[in-house]
């Protein structure tokens, strides 16, 4: 049972590791992936109160871990549009969830210098406690790993590179900037409040201002909040992981 567990994730740290350095050259995607976090931050800085600058700053981490799955889309569909490596990985002994999840470590490994540059100005704005820290690691963790399985799996449907870039731009950016993520939960219309903790960038961002004492949750919206970014992250990988399998047989 343990040789098999081992083997379904042979090849992993070694994709893995192959991607990152393949990211590592496009430096001018890197550099440009905290772009939209930079401008909400410097407009916010300007024209509202200084008072949110603190959500504006803990929005952009949770964004920058959350676009990530629009990156992954974007590498996953043009290794097998473009170069069809894809089906090269897959009649390899690597499993698809391997080259599935080596993909998204590779392309986290790649995309944390902005991420941690973020993280430390949130932390001179605002500092950090060591549970405010916790959480923050956690949720970041779950919206990547929600945001990096929804990315391969839309991936998969796409013929053409040319369809990609306006939808992937659209939905994680539709999901990743209109709901509260850059601003507090309160500002957010009431009746739609419920709505935005169920959504995994919006509930880690609600989670992680709350432990700062930036916002006010009740007892039952942190745990709508947790249990949604749980239960769907392990919901979306573990469909993920049964799709990456069914495609590579399809190929």
């Amino acid at each position: 049972m343990k040789s098999s567990f081992l083997t379904r994730w042979k090849g992993l740290g070694a994709f893995a590791a192959t991607e990152t350095r393949v990211q590592f050259h496009e430096y001018l995607s890197i550099a440009s992936s905290i772009l939209v976090q930079v401008i909400f931050i410097f407009f916010m800085w300007l024209l509202a109160p200084r008072s949110l600058l603190p959500f504006a700053l803990v929005g952009s981490t949770v964004f920058s871990a959350f676009v990530i799955g629009e990156r992954i889309l974007d590498e996953a569909a043009y290794i097998r549009i473009d170069h069809k490596l894809n089906e090269l990985y897959h009649a390899s002994p690597m499993s698809p969830e391997s080259y599935f999840l080596g993909m998204g470590l590779g392309v986290l490994a790649a995309y944390m210098p902005p991420m941690v540059f973020l993280v430390g100005m949130a932390n001179w704005v605002h500092p950090f406690t060591v549970s405010a820290a916790l959480v923050l690691l956690g949720a970041l963790i779950g919206v990547w790993a929600f945001a990096a399985s929804l990315g391969y799996a839309l991936s998969t449907l796409f013929k053409d590179m040319r369809a990609i870039w306006p939808y992937a731009t659209l939905i994680f950016n539709l999901f990743g900037v209109l709901p509260p993520v850059f601003y507090p939960l309160y500002i957010f219309p009431a009746a739609l409040q419920p709505v935005a903790l169920v959504m995994p960038p919006s509930a880690a961002a609600a989670l992680v201002m709350h432990t700062l004492n930036l916002l006010s949750l009740s007892t039952g919206e942190v745990v709508l909040a947790a249990l949604s970014i749980i239960v769907e992250t392990l919901a979306i990988f573990l469909f993920t992981v049964y799709w990456a399998r069914r495609f590579s047989r399809e190929r």
